[in-house]
């Protein structure tokens, strides 16, 4: 799996951030995170890319950050020696959601970051992930949650972040044998589900899982469904306020890949039909006259 060959960065990006500086971000205040291998023509490079100010608070990550805060997921093969992905996570308007963007992010999805932030309580920021060469992107889920702790002055409990990263981690596994646009809206419309109607059993969530995977047309094999039932097992017994997930998870629809091809999507898609059907046979009507 040379493909996750990773520059874990992000991961632990700021867990030495000074909080009292961010204490009083607003809209549109910015914090950058870089890895400490990147030279300094990368960082430069960097920075500009993302349209830092010159005044723009500095975050650097190393490689043991990346390994202490990613190494229950992935091998330490794989986490690599070099720290230099790259985030910049801007404030966003209250009520506005998140928005991901990426750049030589070649296993992640902008989609996946995005349900693992909402899993992890994240909400109303834009974050823009990057690395001067090709890498998984793994390594930025944990920076990024520790920066949105600092920057909307909050606590996201441990339990929480460690499901996100590994909710993370197995949707991307999971994108390679079903898609990964695939992959991540299974994960959208199981939470949506569980946000809706709580299981009680692991046959409640067998079928929440079903139910999805048979929406979507995919086909999970048994250690699939399994892994999946427990990461979500997992997800529902912690502390996370289930009605912001659901309302995350509405405000990112546009963003969340397969949408229209979900039972709601294509109820949405039908009513529009319905619509332009009438608007020409009003026309014509309006013509024949």
């Amino acid at each position: 799996m040379k493909k996750i060959k990773i520059t874990l960065f992000l991961l632990c990006l700021l867990f030495l951030l000074p909080i009292q500086a961010f204490a009083d971000m607003v809209e549109g205040d910015m914090i950058v995170t870089l890895g400490e291998n990147l030279t300094e023509e990368q960082k430069n490079m960097l920075l500009a890319e993302m349209n830092a100010p010159k005044d723009v608070e500095v975050i650097t990550v190393s490689n043991k950050e990346e390994h202490q805060y990613l190494g229950n997921y992935i091998s330490k093969s794989l986490i690599g020696t070099k720290a230099i992905s790259s985030s910049a996570i801007t404030v966003a308007k209250k009520g506005s959601g998140l928005e991901v963007k990426t750049k030589n992010i070649n296993w992640v999805t902008d989609e996946m970051y995005i349900n693992a932030l909402i899993t992890a309580g994240v909400k109303d920021a834009k974050i823009y992930i990057t690395a001067p060469v090709s890498v998984s992107g793994t390594a930025a889920l944990t920076g990024i949650i520790k920066a949105y702790e600092i920057s909307a002055d909050t606590t996201i409990p441990e339990d929480v972040k460690q499901a996100a990263n590994e909710e993370m981690v197995q949707t991307a596994q999971l994108g390679e044998s079903v898609g990964n646009e695939n992959a991540a809206a299974l994960i959208a419309k199981i939470k949506e589900e569980i946000a809706k109607n709580p299981p009680k059993t692991d046959e409640d969530l067998r079928a929440i899982i079903e139910r999805a995977a048979k929406d979507l047309g995919i086909s999970l094999t048994d250690q699939q469904m399994q892994s999946l039932i427990d990461l979500f097992n997992k997800i529902k017994d912690l502390d996370i306020d289930w009605n912001q997930v659901s309302d995350q998870l509405n405000k990112a629809k546009d963003k969340i890949s397969k949408f229209l091809e979900s039972e709601e999507g294509q109820g949405f898609l039908e009513k529009l039909k319905d619509f332009f059907v009438s608007l020409i046979d009003a026309i014509k009507s309006f013509f024949s006259k």
